[in-house]
């Protein structure tokens, strides 16, 4: 053989050191679920999210009963599901035997989670 193939297959090198990695790296998936098995029990706050408006104090303490204040956020656009603070999806409120539930209409995938914890 030549000293260039012979090259490529010592850079190669199956040996049964490797393997066992392949193996044990097949394994993780099963432990991370056994692990998040422990946190599934752990309580966290959902909540809606319709606007937020910011006023002075002034207006604040000016408020009375029956008063109105206006928000930027269009009749009958999503809301935002919060997690413990955190953006998780959008919904739109629905009546469910008299009460009211959510209907998730958009779940942020990871990607989307990233990008907006970074301000992008």
């Amino acid at each position: 053989m030549s000293d260039k193939k012979n090259d490529i297959l010592d850079d190669l090198n199956f040996d049964d050191d490797h393997l066992d990695g392949l193996l044990e790296d097949k394994a993780q998936p099963a432990k991370a679920a056994a692990e998040l098995s422990l946190l599934r029990n752990i309580p966290v706050k959902l909540t809606l999210e319709v606007d937020s408006v910011e006023i002075s104090l002034g207006e604040l303490l000016g408020l009375g009963s029956g008063e109105v204040l206006p928000l930027d956020k269009s009749a009958g656009a999503p809301l935002d599901v919060r997690v413990n603070g955190t953006l998780l999806a959008k919904a739109e409120v629905v009546v469910v035997d008299g009460k009211y539930g959510l209907r998730l209409t958009e779940v942020l995938d990871e990607l989307s989670l990233k990008q907006l914890s970074s301000g992008s």
